[in-house]
């Protein structure tokens, strides 16, 4: 059977005053146990002896606050389950989100967004079951039991020596099974990740599938994974329910083996009828609580495997040496930046994708970076942005190693547009004070004129109060990476990085780009990735980059 991952325990002070709550209410349910088989016999007897009513009084108060008293129990263990997974998902939500946007916002361990948006959001009610059924029962399996034992063997040794004869089948069974379930569930919730993933990357792509009548093919597709889906869930409902059958075959035969031993010799006279009935009462209550754990653990397997993912995301190895730093990053303004023998390999790409990099940006120069795609210039970019770290080699500015730097120093003096900025939905202001969020609308206007966006915000139905992004208006690729642009101008950073800033661009969006781009460059160290020579020219160095390699740099044409 699985158990609870140690991550959990040492990450969320829920989970351990979980666990404490769990043990006492477990320890008061085994005695409630024991009380009530006892009051239950007790009652039997007397009435089979010939009491009345009034004499059953006490033990029958007694039996109904037991009965009581097992149901708050359990009660009880559902809401101290159902508050602890509420606060070991918002723990594990909230590290998810910081490891990405501080961490690892490149993502390079190969996490897809819609698996990472799958486990994070469709975990809560499987973590609901683990904690809230699955845990408890595990509990409850564990006291329940020894305290059944240890009382028959007080009052009838023989009984006990059968219960601890048949007992370990179930626990055997059930360990046998719950590899496979384990398995089972991992498959499942893969294949849930590979259907997110899918379906996401066909809603992103949707005006391209319908614009080359790809529609019906991707139907197919998702009617294809979706039957993977089914398949695996079915599997997994199978095991559970054959499962199921099988322990509840052993519980029952075990149950069935004291029943008749306790029924011959009642004929015998060799054990009181109080004893007896006594024996009776808890041989089910010995084999319910791991009945229980068998049933929950098929229900929370969707839970551990869920947990497990997120745990895998949050610990994934990450080396940025001074995140927490005492250096604070020298100025661009003022310190050269380099790239120092740098070799880079992704993750999942064996194969080098920066080859003993040598770079230099002098401040207040404008270099493009040329090349084939695939070659390694946005590579370079995620370097000096620190969304990665060198295999080999390092990046500095002027005499400093930037890895010996606190990355939230060096990035505050960056500016980045990518080759497809992202608007957030909000206003065309709010999106451009991304670059300065304490600017006000005055620096907001300012900026956005000399990215050459006043050129077409006035003429949008609010201004620039006009809501865009998710759901809002619509903006042109030219519009967009103006947007982008006057965030940059806004920021007013020492290092400007552009990442194809004319791509997909049309020849009038493209001009009124690179000119924004020249401008953007006065006092400022700036590194171009370009494809088109209208916008290289305009620099003051050519870098020519292939194969991860830097082939040529030269002055660019007067």
């Amino acid at each position: 059977m699985g158990a609870l991952d140690p991550r959990l325990i040492r990450r969320a002070g829920a989970v351990r005053v979980m666990l404490a709550l769990d043990v006492v209410l477990g320890v008061v349910a085994a005695l409630l146990v024991l009380a009530q088989a006892v009051l239950i016999a007790t009652v039997a007897a007397r009435a089979f002896g010939g009491a009345t009513l009034d004499g059953l009084i006490v033990p029958l108060v007694l039996l109904a606050a037991a009965s009581i008293g097992r149901a708050v129990a359990a009660s009880g263990f559902e809401i101290v389950g159902r508050w602890a997974a509420t606060d070991v998902l918002a723990t594990l939500r909230l590290e998810l989100v910081e490891r990405r946007l501080r961490d690892r916002p490149a993502a390079l361990d190969g996490a897809e967004s819609a698996e990472v948006a799958t486990a994070a959001v469709a975990g809560v009610d499987a973590l609901e079951t683990t904690f809230a059924r699955y845990l408890p029962q595990a509990v409850l399996a564990v006291t329940v039991p020894l305290a059944v034992i240890v009382f028959v063997a007080a009052i009838d040794l023989v009984s006990a020596g059968l219960m601890l004869l048949t007992l370990p089948l179930v626990p055997v069974f059930m360990w046998l099974v719950g590899r496979y379930t384990e398995q089972r569930a991992r498959e499942r919730w893969q294949t849930l990740a590979l259907l997110a993933t899918h379906f996401l990357d066909v809603v992103r792509g949707l005006p391209t599938l319908r614009a080359f009548n790809r529609g019906e093919a991707q139907t197919e597709q998702i009617g294809a994974v979706s039957e993977q889906y089914r398949r695996t869930t079915m599997t997994t409902l199978r095991v559970a329910f054959l499962s199921g059958t099988v322990l509840e075959l052993a519980a029952t035969l075990g149950i069935a083996l004291v029943a008749v031993t306790v029924g011959v010799r009642l004929v015998d006279g060799g054990i009181g009828f109080e004893t007896g009935l006594t024996v009776l009462v808890l041989a089910p209550e010995l084999y319910l609580p791991l009945r229980n754990l068998a049933a929950q653990f098929h229900a929370s397997a969707d839970g551990r495997a869920v947990a497990q993912r997120l745990l895998d995301l949050v610990d994934v190895d990450v080396e940025l040496a001074g995140r927490k730093g005492a250096v604070s990053a020298p100025s661009p303004r003022t310190a050269t930046v380099r790239l120092e023998g740098v070799s880079f390999a992704y993750p999942t790409r064996p194969a080098l994708v920066l080859d003993h990099v040598d770079l230099e940006l002098c401040p207040g120069e404008t270099v493009a970076l040329v090349g084939p795609s695939g070659g390694g210039k946005s590579t370079i970019a995620s370097l000096l942005l620190r969304l990665a770290e060198p295999d080999r080699g390092r990046v500095t500015a002027g005499a400093v190693d930037l890895a010996d730097c606190a990355v939230e120093s060096w990035r505050a003096q960056i500016a980045w547009v990518p080759q497809q900025p992202t608007l957030f939905r909000g206003s065309v202001a709010d999106n451009i004070r991304l670059g300065s969020p304490a600017a006000g609308d005055r620096e907001v206007r300012v900026a956005a004129a000399r990215a050459g966006a006043d050129v077409f915000v006035p003429m949008l139905p609010e201004g620039y109060d006009t809501v865009v992004g998710e759901g809002g208006r619509p903006l042109s690729a030219g519009e967009l990476q103006r947007i982008a642009l006057a965030r940059a101008f806004l920021r007013d950073a020492a290092l400007v990085i552009l990442d194809e800033p004319t791509a997909n661009l049309d020849p009038a969006s493209a001009e009124l780009v690179s000119a924004a781009v020249e401008r953007l460059g006065d006092h400022r160290t700036v590194l171009l990735i370009v494809h088109r020579p209208e916008l290289a020219v305009r620099a003051d160095r050519i870098v020519h980059v292939q194969d991860g390699r830097i082939v040529e740099a030269v002055a660019a044409a007067a």
